[in-house]
């Protein structure tokens, strides 16, 4: 049983957002904070890639451990109702996934997917593993790389800032 009626839960979960999440923005900018410029979600590609890098012909999916079921997560956990629902829809993303990742990597791009708890855990480490991916051997320098504390900070005001613009994607 919900502890929410089906108005609130409706509610709650329509805030729920597939672009724009601060896990996201906490790796685009990092990208940019290196150096590395990228276009956001082009349409034309499966899956919309949230980065897609075109220069190195690669893109990157950021995804939520819930939502794609990040193995040996704790924040992958299944909710304790409707469970033939959530495992078959958890199941049908991961499915999809799969099916984007091939299809792109069928046209020439490389994939790379950079989990939610990775980037909140240890930004730094993410960003060097992408930037180790992207440049194949070749060194990336970042003036200045803040904590992780101020790269948390820095994601939260962009995702408060969106959500507040008036001219901003609310999807």
């Amino acid at each position: 049983m919900d502890i929410w009626s089906k108005t609130k839960r409706s509610d709650v979960m329509s805030r729920i957002r597939s672009r724009d999440t601060k896990p996201e923005l906490l790796v685009r900018s990092l990208l940019h904070r290196s150096g590395i410029r990228f276009s956001l979600c082009r349409k034309e590609l499966p899956g919309r890639p949230d980065i897609v890098l075109p220069k190195y012909h690669a893109v990157v999916f950021v995804h939520g451990c819930f939502w794609h079921q990040h193995k040996g997560c704790a924040v992958a956990s299944n909710p304790g109702t409707r469970k033939t629902f959530w495992q078959a829809k958890f199941k049908a993303n991961v499915a999809r996934d799969r099916r984007n990742w091939k299809q792109l990597e069928k046209q020439g791009w490389r994939v790379m997917v950079v989990w939610e708890c990775d980037v909140t855990r240890d930004p730094h480490a993410v960003l060097a593993g992408l930037l180790d991916w992207l440049g194949g051997g070749r060194k990336f320098s970042c003036d200045y790389m803040p904590s992780r504390i101020a790269l948390l900070k820095v994601a939260e005001q962009k995702l408060q800032w969106n959500l507040s613009h008036p001219f901003s994607s609310k999807t």
